[in-house]
């Protein structure tokens, strides 16, 4: 399948991330922008977890509390228009950072504060499950993976530690394009880099990237993914019939950045990828277990873990951490608290957090 590549683009001249046209728009779709280049939007497994029918595949995979997690973006720019993308054409994108820096703890406070003014008319719903609902007001998890880059925030890693002082637990989502940003940072509850193909050739015609040199930078940061301490994650984006071919390939990057997870999600048919693929690119989990399964032939030292069919999503993970996925909260905010180094291993465990 060919897909036509945008070769050229541009961003706002202007002193704010966001037009106020974009803006509108995601205000319409129930997102909240905080300050000058944040926003905030209500999972759609948070309403799902109060509502007792279930937490997402974070909460089956690593023990994260749905109901309580907070999903947000510290940057709405990106450096990719890709393929598979939701977001349209009025959403920024840039190379590199512009327009003011909004300090960690207005950016954390305004989030929480608009996040919870989302959740508030669960208060009066009959299907909220009590103890869930009475927990949601307390933030344990913060996804920053909602839109944008959100690792181009000039202090991620000063906002990320502020989220460890709150015991937040943090999950950080990049599309491997900004080494540099992760070079930065000390300490993250697990580190993401989204691995959209397998090959040069195919990433251009997938993620359409900005940076002419966009495969040496996502093999930088996989290269530094490998030197990580802290618990460490790709994700692979299945597209039926698009990115699921050159298993070698895969196996390869997989081995350079030597991730503690390999998670696979199916593509969703869902907002302006609607304009560039079909509803047969999207696979159905029977599918992304092959693809977990054709990876594996081909790449030594890992698991199939656990799965999630409503998202389409599967786990594989380093046999060496003998299958403890879940995270230990308390650890992980003890040793943080201490100053002590740690690695992977020293905040995972075989079993499921009862309490954050």
């Amino acid at each position: 399948m060919k897909l036509p590549v945008l070769k050229k683009f541009a961003s706002d001249n202007m002193t704010k991330q966001i037009s106020d046209i974009y803006k509108e728009q995601l205000e319409k779709q129930a997102y909240r922008v905080v300050g000058n280049h944040s926003a905030v939007k209500v999972c759609h497994w948070t309403k799902s977890m109060i509502k007792n029918e279930g937490g997402c595949y974070k909460f089956v995979f690593y023990g994260i509390r749905s109901h309580q997690c907070l999903q947000m973006t510290t940057s709405m720019f990106c450096a990719s228009r890709c393929t598979f993308c939701w977001r349209g054409t009025k959403a920024p994108v840039s190379k590199e950072w512009y327009g003011p820096v909004d300090e960690p703890e207005h950016i954390i406070n305004h989030a929480i504060d608009a996040h919870l003014g989302l959740l508030e008319g669960f208060n009066g719903n009959p299907k909220s499950n009590k103890v869930f609902n009475s927990q949601k007001d307390h933030v344990h998890h913060v996804a920053l993976s909602l839109t944008g880059e959100p690792i181009t925030y000039p202090k991620i890693n000063e906002i990320l530690k502020a989220f460890h002082a709150r015991e937040i637990s943090t999950f950080l989502v990049t599309n491997a394009q900004f080494p540099d940003q992760i070079a930065k940072i000390d300490y993250v509850t697990q580190l993401y880099l989204s691995i959209d193909a397998p090959n040069k050739d195919l990433l251009l015609e997938v993620d359409r990237p900005l940076f002419g040199d966009f495969h040496e930078r996502m093999i930088e940061c996989l290269d530094l993914l490998a030197t990580r301490k802290y618990r460490t994650c790709v994700r692979l984006t299945v597209i039926q019939d698009l990115n699921d071919v050159h298993f070698d390939q895969y196996a390869e990057l997989m081995r350079r950045g030597d991730p503690d997870f390999i998670e696979c999600k199916g593509y969703m048919y869902v907002g302006h990828s609607q304009k560039h693929l079909t509803k047969d690119n999207m696979p159905d989990i029977s599918d992304v277990k092959e693809f977990g399964n054709k990876l594996l032939e081909k790449l030594d030292g890992y698991e199939f873990v656990s799965e999630h069919p409503r998202s389409r999503a599967i786990l594989l993970m380093k046999k060496s951490l003998n299958k403890k996925c879940f995270i230990d909260y308390p650890n992980f905010f003890s040793m943080i608290k201490d100053g002590v180094e740690f690695g992977t291993e020293d905040y995972s465990s075989s079993k499921m957090q009862p309490n954050c």
